[in-house]
């Protein structure tokens, strides 16, 4: 059985905060604001992760109130995401992410950002998929204010085997 699931996640630009999307550093004046490292394309994906196999959010697994999590690195909190997952009998098959942003340009970025995230989950970067766009200059994000990221994450259920 295949379940699929949404994300969605945005976080404001700020300076004096590394850029990180998708578990990649990327030169940019500004970072984004967050209580972890504020990564909203692995918050995304994190989410739709856990929506289709019907578990909490991350602002409910990872709340911003617990100092553990203070800039914590998301893609490793991907990762603790796939453990969740996979407890709840599912494993993660396949990810459609993007990223709405005016600037930095990311595409040169893309082959790291599937490489870390499907590590993260435990997939091949053939089953990640990462791309992005602007808004044309619309709204806060196309006036540089933020970034938001919108994901589609399949998981398939896992086969417990039965016998002795």
């Amino acid at each position: 059985m295949q379940r699929f699931g949404i994300g969605v996640d945005c976080h404001r630009l700020v300076p004096g905060r590394r850029l990180v999307l998708g578990g990649v550093w990327i030169p940019h004046s500004k970072g984004l604001l967050g209580h972890s490292d504020g990564d909203c394309l692995c918050h995304a994906i994190a989410d739709a992760l856990l929506g289709a196999a019907c578990l909490p959010d991350i602002g409910v697994q990872f709340p911003d109130t617990d100092e553990r999590y203070r800039d914590a690195s998301s893609v490793k909190l991907l990762e603790t995401v796939r453990e969740l997952v996979e407890s709840a009998g599912y494993a993660p098959a396949f990810v459609d992410a993007v990223v709405v942003a005016q600037e930095p340009k990311l595409s040169r970025y893309y082959p790291q950002m599937r490489e870390a995230i499907g590590k993260a989950l435990g997939l091949d970067k053939s089953s990640v998929s990462v791309k992005a766009t602007t808004t044309e200059g619309l709204g806060f994000l196309g006036a540089r204010e933020g970034i938001a990221a919108l994901a589609v994450a399949t998981v398939v259920e896992v086969q417990k085997d039965i016998s002795g």
